[in-house]
Parts: structure tokens; sequence; C-alpha cells
């Protein structure tokens, strides 16, 4: 799938971090696919930002393991590689079962009422086949002990490799095997208000290891894998 042909998305006023969210979110949502070429000029044009931040942006994506760059030769979105995918999910589930431990013992009523209301939007994207919708609720639901944590070490690692997971999730949540985080989110949100730690720790990070039977399928990309 080529760049969107729309331009101007970013305003030139924008700083360096809108063109690489820009970019991870086209790549993540797939409309830049895996293995598609990434060409400087057109990404330039599509964002209507300046040649510097689109080269700091791919660099950022690169480490993350969205992109991957042969210099001088080329630089494309990063194919599904089951390997990284693996690893993203092991530091993913332990982050947010960290934040859980850290935030339970302070998390007020209205943290967890938010945690509800995103788990209710979230199953109602699932029930209308609304993907981008349920990642989006999905996303809100972790968000509350993330931030009640008040650890920014997590974020900052979350921030790396959450995207890597989020290509996989949207298979998950386009199927029906994506409805079972549902009840798994109100067993995390009753194991907080019930003021248990550990259980509510471990709840959460079995959360984050129901990707594992994707994973276990044949290569997402149609690729072999490493």
């Amino acid at each position: 799938m080529p760049v969107p042909s729309h331009r101007g998305l970013v305003p030139r006023s924008l700083l360096r971090e809108d063109a690489y969210r820009a970019i991870r979110d086209a790549i993540v949502d797939g409309t830049l696919a895996p293995g598609e070429r990434l060409n400087d000029a057109d990404l330039v044009e599509w964002l209507g930002v300046s040649r510097t931040p689109v080269r700091e942006a791919l660099a950022r994506l690169e480490h993350a393991g969205l992109v991957r760059t042969k210099p001088g030769r080329y630089t494309i979105v990063s194919p599904l590689d089951v390997r990284a995918v693996r690893n993203a999910q092991s530091v993913t589930a332990a982050m947010h079962e960290l934040a859980v431990r850290e935030a339970l013992p302070n998390l007020s009523a209205a943290e967890l009422d938010a945690m509800r209301a995103a788990n209710a939007r979230f199953a109602d994207a699932l029930r209308q086949g609304d993907v981008e919708a349920a990642v989006a609720a999905d996303d809100e639901f972790h968000d509350v002990p993330v931030t009640a944590c008040a650890n920014d070490a997590v974020r900052s690692v979350l921030e790396q490799f959450t995207p890597v997971l989020r290509r996989v999730e949207r298979l998950r949540f386009s199927s029906l095997s994506g409805r079972g985080s549902v009840a798994q989110h109100e067993r995390i949100i009753a194991l907080c208000e019930a003021g248990d730690v550990d259980a509510a720790a471990a709840a959460t990070r079995a959360n984050w290891q129901t990707l594992a039977p994707l994973l276990d399928t044949p290569p997402l990309d149609g690729s072999s894998s490493p």
C-alpha cells in the first residue's frame, strides 16, 4: 500500500514527535504494510515537514523494531517478526504487572470507574467489529494504572514496545478470540477493587500474554519466521 495520497497531515509548526507518531500509527494500523519501502521524499510530502524530523522518526522506529534500514539502499516497514513480538510481549506484560503493583495501593474509585468505562467501550467496539475503537479502548483501560503508578520508566518502556504488539492485536481484536479480554479486564478490576495486589498483578500479566496463540500460527505476514 503506498503512502497516503492526502498531504500536509502534520502542520509544519509541530515537533518531530508528531512525525514519529504519524508514521508509527500508519505502520501499526497497516496503512504502511510490512515490507513496504519508505521513501523520505514521499514521507516529507505526506506529513508536510522537513526531511530532518522524518529521518529522526525513522531512526526511532528502527530502534523500536518497526522499521529496517540498509544505509544507502533502502528503508522498509519491518515484517512481522515472531521473535521480536514475543520479546515485546514479555517486556510489556512485565511493565503492566509492575504498573498495577505500584498503582493499586492508591487506586481511587474514580480510576476504577474509568477502567470499567473503558472496558465497556472495548466490549461495545468488539461487538461492532470496530478494531480501531477496540484498540483505543484497550489502551485506555491499561493506561489507568500506568498513569496512576506515576513511573516514567514504565511509560517509556511501554511506548517503545507496545506498538510492536498492537500490529498483532489488531488481528486478535478482529476475531472472536479478542472477546476473552473483556472478561479478563473485569477480573482485573474486581481484584483491584478488592485490594489483592498479587492477584491483580498476575491477572494483568496473564491478559498481556494472551497473544501467544497467534504467535504459534504461521507467520503473520506470509514470510518465513527468523
